[in-house]
């Protein structure tokens, strides 16, 4: 059966279960509940409030099995060329995992825990120096995970450094992180693949500035040459990444120096393990107990089965509010083709818009247009068991505001006015961490690494690249020397006029 006819069973079972509705599925068959949902360690999923029912999920599965996941996870594993576009293994889980016999796979991860032991004795450097902060200038994969993880295992009193991040080309984001801090007591890390992305050159020709020298630059890249000579940052002060990581999976390696700084080496190897753990139940469980697997088919029958195209992401502590962001990069830029892996057109749609934000604020926002609003928007929760803080009624209080949402959006309400009327049966998934922390954060990111992995192996197209970056990069690096130049024109009319429009204010 083509993968084309395979979806098409989806929206059959879609038109079969249309108008049954989340709480008559949990009323027919109350295992649901438990039978849709497991946990590996410290993380548990529950998928009792998506829509399909254990026959839907039966021809779910059956894709995966005629894609043949648990061969594709090897390739991944083994470091295959999977990035076939770019003739590429894509080998970040070599960085924290050792589960591959493969040559190509022992040699990454050599490679990653060299590079790791060096990134230590680096922060062991700094750590003995009279440096207080630390500013890490980077963009998309090398700006979005470490700013994540940072900002997730913080103490509420830093534990040595405090750590600062700028990504926009915007002098305002460079000028009010700099305005604070003390340029004689900043180290600073500039983080970039190529050292030829144009955000990551114009802020650290800033801060190179602000420091007044490169004494207290240190820089990660696959392209040491290019970083000394525009930076002058001293061998001794590079680390490496290797083309085989893609920077939104990159933050388990030398991207993840600021995290280190952040937590600690021990925090830092504790994130590894955790992904570590998730990398082998994916390799391990069966399909029908995978967790990155049924997450992966649930997207794929919102989007292929039920024609939704948007998800949100909620995340239940404020600790994880950047984690929408990360997610929008991580799933977006690696899902978001028209193409198979051949070049032929996809005969289905791919991802859906990714977007969120953090709870209790949101509730007052926009889920009054989850709850009402025509579109239904599946969503993932992201709660933790065990707060840290001191404030225990009100962590009951998030728990409680977690729990009500789920139940409210799947269940409605209903009411004589059309007004007070709440139609219920919007899809969610439930993530519970039982705390926060670096293991169970590390948890959490490689599961919604390899449900983006899997989906697109359901699609067959390739997750590794992100082309569609490019060229809005090339026209903005062709339209910067117009902007400085007042006899200079450009061919796209619309673009003319705003920049005359510019140029005369």
């Amino acid at each position: 059966m083509s993968r084309a006819a395979r979806f098409d069973l989806l929206k059959n079972h879609a038109a079969r279960l249309r108008g049954k509705g989340i709480a008559r599925l949990l009323q027919e068959d109350a295992a649901r509940a438990q039978d849709f949902a497991s946990g590996v360690g410290p993380l548990y999923v529950n998928f009792g409030r998506q829509t399909y029912d254990r026959q839907a999920w039966a021809d779910l599965l059956a894709l995966a099995d005629a894609a043949d996941v648990p061969a594709a996870f090897r390739r991944l594993f083994d470091g295959e060329r999977i990035n076939v576009t770019e003739d590429r293994a894509a080998l970040h889980t070599a960085l924290r995992s050792d589960l591959s016999s493969a040559p190509a796979a022992q040699q990454a991860h050599r490679d990653s825990r060299t590079a790791r032991q060096r990134m230590y004795r680096l922060a062991e450097v700094l750590e003995a120096s009279d440096v207080t902060d630390i500013v890490s200038i980077g963009i998309g994969g090398s700006d979005l995970g470490p700013r994540l993880v940072v900002d997730a295992l913080r103490a509420p009193i830093p534990r040595r450094f405090r750590v600062h991040f700028i990504s926009n080309v915007d002098g305002a984001a460079a000028a009010r992180t700099l305005a604070a801090l003390d340029s004689r007591r900043t180290a600073v890390i500039l983080i970039s693949k190529t050292f030829s992305t144009q955000e990551t050159l114009f802020n650290g020709r800033i801060v190179r500035d602000w420091l007044g020298d490169s004494e207290r630059l240190y820089a990660v890249s696959a392209n040491p040459d290019k970083a000394a000579a525009a930076f002058a940052i001293a061998p001794e002060r590079m680390l490496p990444i290797w083309d085989w990581v893609g920077g939104r999976y990159s933050l388990w390696s030398a991207t993840g120096f600021p995290i280190a700084l952040a937590i600690g080496n021990e925090g830092f190897e504790q994130l590894l393990a955790g992904a570590a753990g998730i990398d082998v139940h994916v390799l391990r469980a069966p399909l029908a107990d995978n967790l990155a697997v049924r997450h992966a088919l649930t997207a794929i029958w919102n989007r292929n089965g039920l024609g939704l195209g948007s998800q949100a992401v909620m995340s239940y502590d404020q600790r994880l509010a950047l984690l929408p962001a990360y997610l929008q990069q991580l799933v977006m830029e690696s899902l978001g083709k028209r193409v198979e892996t051949n070049g032929s057109p996809i005969q289905a749609d791919t991802v859906p818009v990714w977007w969120g934000g953090a709870g209790t604020d949101v509730q007052h926002s926009f889920f009054q247009a989850l709850h009402q609003g025509s579109s239904i928007v599946p969503a993932d929760f992201i709660g933790v068991i065990r707060g840290d803080d001191p404030y225990p009624e009100n962590h009951r209080a998030l728990l409680a505001n977690l729990l009500a949402q789920t139940e409210a959006l799947a269940n409605g309400q209903p009411s004589e006015d059309p007004h007070r009327f709440y139609p219920g049966g919007r899809p969610s998934t439930l993530l519970l961490l039982d705390r926060l922390d670096p293991y169970s954060l590390g948890m959490l990111l490689a599961l919604y690494e390899h449900s983006v992995y899997v989906q697109s192996v359901l699609w067959g197209i390739n997750a590794f690249d992100q082309f569609g970056v490019e060229l809005g990069k090339q026209v903005a690096n062709r339209l910067l020397p117009v902007l400085g130049d007042p006899a200079a024109q450009v061919e796209d009319p619309v673009t003319r006029a705003l920049i005359e429009r510019i140029r005369n204010r």
